[in-house]
């Protein structure tokens, strides 16, 4: 299952997604994963959530980082959740014409294996594909 926070850029969705993951380690039985651009929220995040910064594997087009997504999944066998801080930027998705398709990606890779992905996404709600709109959890 895929989950959307959706705003424009500066509107709060990492402060929020921060707040998410670090609600959800306290009750978490399995693996929480964070991805993000930097390490800039290093601090902010529980010891227990794993960081990952994206931009350290050398990740260049949406296809490279589904594939680094099932790396992960296939890595860890405990997963239970995965945050995607600035996804459109992570996942090379910046004209976001493949946002769809990589969503529904995402979202089949996650079903399989069993784990909650939850996605910021610096566009309005508006501006989503109609079949992702019923993904979005929170708009600002």
């Amino acid at each position: 299952m895929v989950q959307l926070i959706v705003g424009r850029k500066g509107k709060g969705k990492t402060k929020i997604v921060l707040e998410m993951v670090n609600k959800e380690i306290a009750g978490a039985s399995g693996n929480i994963v964070y991805l993000d651009k930097s390490i800039s929220h290093m601090y902010e995040l529980n010891n227990k959530v794993r960081l990952i910064n994206v931009c350290d594997y050398d990740v260049s087009n949406a296809d490279e980082f589904v594939g680094f997504i099932r790396g992960i999944v296939s890595q860890d066998h405990d997963l239970e959740q995965i945050y995607f801080d600035g996804f459109l930027k992570i996942a090379c998705l910046e004209n976001s014409d493949r946002l769809e398709e990589i969503i529904t990606k995402l979202d089949k890779i996650s079903d399989t294996y069993g784990f909650k992905i939850v996605a910021s996404v610096s566009l309005d709600e508006a501006e989503l594909p109609e079949a992702l709109k019923s993904k979005v959890v929170v708009s600002l």
